[in-house]
C-alpha cells in the first residue's frame, strides 16, 4: 500500500449525503484519523434518504439540510468554507427505478454533481472524492474492471458516468484533482430500511422484522457482490492523501459473490427464521454484476476489509433490532408508469 502523506493542509470539508448510510460511516472515519487535524466537516444532505440521528454530536461536525441541486446554496457554502476536500456521496441510487424517473435521476444526480464541480474548480479545491456506481458497466461480463469500457444499462449508470467523465475533463482543463469509486451492493448500519425501490439487504431485513416475505424479482438466481459500509469507509477517506490514488478510478467492494436468493436465506439465518420468499414477476437488470478489486487492493492494500456476508448482515441486523425500522418517504413521483413492475405500482 502507498503511505498517506497529509500533502496539503485541511480546514474545511465537504460531504455531501452524509446523513446517508455510507456517508455517516465516512464521517466517522473523518472524525478519527489524525491526518485530518482539526479540520472542520460540513454535511449537506436533504434528508430525502439518510437521517439527521444518523450522524454522531461533534464539535468539529456541522450538519446543513439542503440540496446539491441548489446552486445558490452550494455557490455561498464554497465561497464561506473554500472547501480543500470534497466526498460527494448525495445521489438517489434507485437503480431499477431510474428507468421510470429519468428526469429526476438527471436533474438530480447529474446535475446536482456539476454544481459542485464548478463550485470545486472555483475555489481551486485540492481533492473531489465522487462514489460512483459498478452500474457504469452494464451488463459485461464479470468480474468488471476499471480496463473494461463502460455501457451502462439504465439512467443511474449513466448519471454515473457522465459525472466521471465531467471530472476527467475538469481535471484536463483546470487541474480539479479527484478519485472516483465504484462500490456496489452496500450496506451496513444506518441504511435506510424504509425504501421499498432500493438497497436489497435493507428491503430483505425490514420484510423479515416485520414477518412478511421477502421481494424476490424473478427465480432469485441474479449474483451480487455484497459490500459491508465499514470495510470501504476508510480507503474512501483517505484517499485524498494517497498519491498513488490521484485522478484514477477504483472499483471497491466485497469479493464474495451470492445469489438474491442466498441473501434471503442469510437474512433469514441472522433472524434464526425460516426463509420466506415471494417471487415477483422478473424485471429487466443487470443479471450478473460483481468486480474485480486488485487495482483497489494494490493502492489501498489494509485500508479495505472483506467482511463475511454473514457477519456483515449479523452487525446489520442487531442494529435494526435496536433501532427499528425507519420511516421513510416513499418516492412516488413516478414519470413513466408503462413496464413498471406492479409491486411498485402498488405503492403509488
Amino acid at each position: 500500500m502507498n503511505s498517506v502523506e497529509a500533502s496539503f493542509p485541511t480546514r474545511n470539508i465537504l460531504v455531501t449525503g452524509g446523513a446517508g448510510f455510507l456517508g455517516s460511516h465516512l464521517v466517522r472515519r473523518l472524525l478519527s484519523e489524525s491526518v485530518f487535524g482539526n479540520a472542520r466537516i460540513v454535511v449537506l444532505d436533504d434528508l430525502s434518504g439518510g437521517f439527521r440521528d444518523n450522524l454522531p454530536e461533534h464539535e468539529r461536525l456541522e450538519f446543513i439540510e439542503g440540496s446539491i441541486g441548489d446552486t445558490k446554496l452550494i455557490d455561498e457554502l464554497f465561497e464561506a468554507r473554500e472547501f480543500e476536500v470534497v466526498y460527494h456521496l448525495a445521489a438517489y441510487a434507485a437503480e431499477g427505478l431510474s428507468h421510470f424517473i429519468r428526469r429526476f435521476n438527471y436533474s438530480n444526480n447529474v446535475l446536482g454533481s456539476m454544481n459542485l464541480i464548478n463550485a470545486a474548480i472555483r475555489c481551486h479545491c485540492k481533492c473531489f472524492v465522487f462514489t460512483s456506481s459498478i452500474a457504469v458497466y452494464g451488463h459485461q461480463r464479470p468480474p468488471m474492471r476499471e480496463t473494461d469500457t463502460p455501457i451502462p444499462a439504465d439512467p443511474y449508470g449513466i448519471a454515473k458516468y457522465a459525472v466521471e467523465l465531467d471530472l476527467r475533463a475538469a481535471h484536463e482543463m483546470f487541474g480539479l484533482p479527484y478519485v472516483i469509486f465504484r462500490p456496489h451492493n452496500v450496506y451496513g448500519e444506518f441504511q435506510n430500511t424504509g425504501d421499498p425501490y432500493r438497497n436489497v439487504v435493507g428491503i430483505f431485513i425490514r420484510a423479515s422484522l416485520e414477518g412478511r416475505p421477502m421481494p424476490v424479482f424473478g427465480d432469485g438466481s441474479q449474483t451480487r457482490s455484497f459490500t459491508y459500509a465499514g470495510d470501504i469507509s476508510r480507503a474512501i477517506c483517505l484517499a485524498p492523501f494517497i498519491r498513488a490514488a490521484q485522478c484514477k478510478t477504483f472499483n471497491i467492494g466485497n469479493d464474495e459473490v451470492t445469489s438474491v436468493i442466498d441473501l434471503a436465506a442469510t437474512v433469514a439465518q441472522a433472524f434464526k427464521a425460516p426463509t420466506l420468499v415471494e417471487h415477483l414477476p422478473e424485471r429487466k437488470e443487470v443479471y450478473s454484476a460483481f468486480a474485480d478489486h486488485a487495482f483497489s487492493h494494490q493502492v489501498f492494500g489494509d485500508l479495505i476489509d472483506n467482511t463475511l456476508l454473514v457477519d456483515g448482515l449479523d452487525k446489520m441486523v442487531a442494529w435494526v433490532r435496536r433501532k427499528g425500522v425507519r420511516s421513510s418517504t416513499i418516492y412516488k413521483d413516478i414519470e413513466i408508469l408503462d413496464q413498471l413492475p406492479p409491486s411498485w405500482r402498488k405503492l403509488l
